[in-house]
């Protein structure tokens, strides 16, 4: 039974491979790491968010984010689209690499660096709308403005290979800041609660 489970499991990683081959952006392997005209375009972008930005911080940050990607990638054995790899993630395949995974470790790594002139935010897409998988992500602002004057920076969305915005022109995701989230996450779990005991007696 448990060699039908797992045979079962394995046809359908299978399944979603072959359904989404057509997607991957990159052509088996591990995704290509940035190169210098996408670190340049990014350290621009930040630049751009205000003249407070230090130059050498939005240079730093840029190659970082490139760098940190790659690096991750590699880590987590990224060889397919997200939603693939999500799966094998899930079924314990592979080690790390779901959209919070990227999400974490990005800000993580750029949190080491004390930025003075640029502050990082979490966000996440897609908390209420149930057909659609939540998404998380980490935004890169200047010091002192909220995520939405910011830039995402999203590995996740294209396998390892690294999307960036600024926060207001992306449209395929509404992000909201991860504490609202969470707080509304919160609130409904207890209305759930207080629900339950109320019926229980």
């Amino acid at each position: 039974m448990f060699v039908f489970h797992r045979l079962t499991k394995l046809l359908a990683v299978l399944a979603l491979m072959g359904a989404a081959a057509c997607s991957s952006p990159y052509a088996g392997g591990t995704p290509p790491p940035g190169t210098t005209q996408d670190i340049a375009a990014l350290e621009q972008a930040i630049l751009a968010l205000g003249p407070e930005v230090d130059a050498e911080e939005a240079a730093r940050a840029a190659r970082i984010v490139y760098d940190h990607t790659h690096r991750l990638a590699i880590e987590y054995q990224i060889t397919d689209p997200p939603l693939v790899h999500n799966t094998k993630v899930n079924m314990g395949l592979r080690p790390r690499g779901l959209c919070w995974h990227w999400a974490e470790d990005i800000e993580t790594r750029l949190a080491q660096e004390n930025f003075q002139t640029l502050d990082l935010h979490r966000a996440i897409a897609n908390h209420d709308k149930p057909l659609r998988i939540e998404h998380s992500t980490t935004i890169v602002s200047r010091a002192g403005d909220g995520m939405f004057d910011g830039i995402v920076v999203d590995p996740w969305r294209l396998g390892g290979v690294l999307f960036w915005a600024p926060t207001r022109e992306d449209a395929e995701y509404d992000w909201t800041p991860r504490a609202e989230v969470f707080a509304l996450k919160r609130r409904k779990a207890e209305r759930v609660s207080r629900r339950e005991a109320r019926e229980a007696f």
